[in-house]
């Protein structure tokens, strides 16, 4: 048997079942780059308080830090804390409307994840649907930003690798 053309040189004297298939879960691993980059965007939508605020910012479109207290039910300081880590990788971004900062979503990778989601129907939408205690999860409505387990190196920003990547 010849050498397995994707397998890293520090890993070729291991033996392997199906070579062919190693090979192809190899190339459907894709670049290290990317992988570390979505598993960032995965770990950002983690927590119910920032997938909620990712939510409202991409369903009802630019809206300001006061109208996503409002619509989550977390702090107006949480959610600026918040959206300061958004911001920070890439995810999210700032408009100034004369003395108000609206958030859009910015990362466009994002978007189709969050599209994953199920909305309410337009006549059930309650404020109760989701309890304070979901949202408020890792500390958020205590003003704390929670812990994703990344470093700010580790977050990913704009230019960060894509689908594409």
């Amino acid at each position: 048997m010849g050498p397995m053309h994707l397998v890293p040189e520090d890993r070729a004297h291991r033996r392997a079942i199906d070579e062919h298939t190693v090979c192809a879960a190899i190339a459907g691993i894709g670049e290290p780059a990317a992988v570390r980059g979505w598993a960032a965007r995965f770990a950002l939508l983690a927590e119910p308080g920032r997938l909620a605020l990712l939510l409202a910012i991409h369903r009802a479109g630019p809206i300001a830090v006061s109208d996503l207290a409002l619509a989550t039910g977390i702090s107006e300081t949480a959610v600026s804390q918040t959206l300061r880590l958004l911001r920070a990788s890439g995810t999210v971004a700032a408009d100034k409307d004369g003395r108000i900062v609206r958030y859009h979503l910015l990362d466009p990778d994002v978007a189709p994840l969050l599209d994953l989601i199920p909305r309410l129907p337009h006549d059930e939408l309650s404020h109760d649907e989701l309890s304070h205690d979901e949202l408020s999860h890792g500390g958020l409505s205590h003003g704390e930003l929670p812990h994703s387990g990344l470093s700010q190196g580790e977050l990913p920003h704009k230019g960060a690798p894509t689908s594409q990547g």
